[in-house]
């Protein structure tokens, strides 16, 4: 798989590895009609880029219009977030293996397609169903179309300097993308209607398509096979433990319709991994996950990220249900969070060179399970300045010091050949870690509220919140020890995590 990279909803550190076509430029670089040509077509790919990122948020704050226009059940209406994120992260992988053998333009046009026709018809939706299914098509041509997103930026620049500018303003898209769909969501929503959160992405979707073959040239291909297995046995898997959670909320964690999607997801899964195990050519290569801090890094993240859903997705109904603010102002309510997440990003890669991954991921989870707690005392006399600004920057905070020593310890000693997966693998945990703990947050919350009031399942919700940080707390004090130090030799081969901070603290003081 080649490189890729996506945000998180949370405002993750964007994630990037070599790939050998990364390095290839137009043979008449030098030229200026080359060089206008590269421009425009970094420009036309960082467009779509941004697009990808936005629909992460730019609907979270239409939440509550959709809910009351569409008759959403209060667990129901995560699906609309869920579908996105599952279909996107289940099928992430296979998507970067698509690009690798037909192409990456190819692919990323595919994708982007298939994204901008399904945000045509998530506009057009009239029912939760029509909605669900229409997101779950944008999901699936943004798994096509993101793995390729950064491997055609680099590839269209005409040389080194090009090239780093390119990833420096992708790094800059990457970062702002979920502020600015917060800001655009509220501002459609207000002003014309929830149905152009997704409508917007269809003239954006055109004219990138119409430009990219023009002005992006294609990655070479590599020859090799699909795991098509294991792309579908993980994604159906996942998507069966969320049908669970949600299902619990609305029948009972007993009704016999929560157990057979529990039971079927849980089997689902042990397939995916029976069948990497077997497979000649394995969508997630297991040696990858078996190492203990590896794997333990990738829990983390999934269960940080998980945990961060629930912001988004109840403080953006609270807003409005409760402080009574427009879709505009709940955007921009969210921007001390955004601005904390940047700020502390700034820093973060150099003070995890510094001090090491272990102690950033302690204070921070530390200060995301304190947010969250925090957040569970909101209440309908509660006041934005009050009881929601403090909470909300310190999450920010605590956030951008987990993402980046996870990003370290993840690609830490991965060979440069498998810096592409792992760097898949990263995005992959974000979305369905996402995902399964929104839904898991929402069954709680779901299962204390009462018709009519949103405050009385927020507490148990955000007490959920806090338990999965408190957890990934653990893991990041029990199973991220320092590793031995290995032997001088190997020691200045290997990509270590000190040496992967210091790379990232370089790029990001470049962008």
């Amino acid at each position: 798989m080649s490189t890729s990279t996506t945000q998180a909803p949370t405002g993750a550190t964007p994630v990037t590895s070599s790939h050998p076509s990364i390095s290839s430029a137009p043979a008449d670089a030098s030229s200026p009609r080359a060089a206008r040509r590269a421009a425009i077509g970094v420009g036309v790919v960082l467009v779509a880029q941004l697009m990808l990122v936005l629909d992460a948020t730019v609907v979270n704050v239409a939440l509550p219009h959709i809910q009351t226009d569409l008759g959403f059940s209060p667990a129901g209406l995560s699906w609309v977030l869920n579908a996105y994120t599952l279909a996107f992260g289940g099928l992430l992988l296979l998507g970067g293996r698509l690009g690798d053998v037909l192409g990456r333009l190819r692919t990323f046009e595919l994708g982007l397609g298939l994204f901008t026709v399904a945000s045509l018809l998530g506009g057009l939706a009239t029912s939760p169903a029509w909605l669900i299914a229409a997101r779950t098509l944008q999901g699936v041509g943004a798994a096509l179309a993101a793995p390729g997103v950064l491997a055609l930026v680099t590839t269209s620049a005409p040389n080194e300097a090009a090239r780093n500018r390119a990833l420096a303003l992708f790094t800059a898209v990457s970062s702002a993308g979920a502020s600015i769909g917060l800001l655009l969501g509220g501002a459609l929503t207000d002003f014309v209607s929830w149905h152009w959160t997704l409508f917007v992405n269809v003239p954006i979707g055109i004219g990138v398509l119409l430009l990219a073959r023009r002005f992006v040239s294609e990655t070479p291909r590599i020859r090799g096979r699909f795991d098509v297995v294991g792309a579908v046995t993980a994604t159906l898997g996942s998507v069966a433990v969320v049908h669970g959670f949600i299902s619990a909320a609305d029948r009972g964690w007993t009704a016999p319709l929560t157990l057979a999607s529990f039971v079927v997801g849980v089997a689902l899964i042990g397939l995916f991994v029976r069948t990497e195990n077997r497979v000649p050519a394995p969508l997630l290569p297991l040696s990858l996950v078996r190492n203990r801090t590896r794997g333990g890094a990738l829990v983390l993240m999934a269960l940080v990220v998980g945990a961060q859903f629930s912001t988004f997705f109840l403080v953006t109904q609270y807003l409005q249900l409760v402080l009574g603010f427009s879709p505009v102002a709940t955007g921009a309510a969210f921007l001390p969070l955004s601005l904390a997440i940047f700020a502390t990003s700034r820093v973060s890669a150099r003070l995890v060179a510094r001090v090491g991954p272990r102690p950033m991921l302690l204070v921070g989870t530390l200060g995301l399970t304190a947010s969250f707690v925090w957040l569970s005392s909101i209440s309908t006399t509660s006041t934005y300045a009050g009881h929601l600004l403090g909470a909300l920057v310190l999450n920010g905070v605590s956030a951008a010091l987990v993402f980046m020593p996870v990003t370290v310890v993840v690609l830490g000693g991965v060979e440069r050949s498998q810096a592409g997966t792992v760097s898949g693998l990263l995005q992959t945990a974000q979305q369905l870690g996402g995902a399964v703990g929104l839904a898991a947050i929402v069954s709680v919350y779901a299962s204390q509220s009462v018709p009519g009031q949103f405050v009385p399942g927020v507490e148990p919700a955000f007490y959920t919140s806090a338990s999965f940080t408190l957890v990934a707390l653990l893991v990041a004090a029990v199973v991220l020890r320092p590793r031995r130090e290995p032997a001088p030799e190997v020691a200045a081969a290997e990509p270590t995590p000190e040496r992967v901070a210091v790379a990232a603290a370089d790029s990001a003081e470049a962008g």
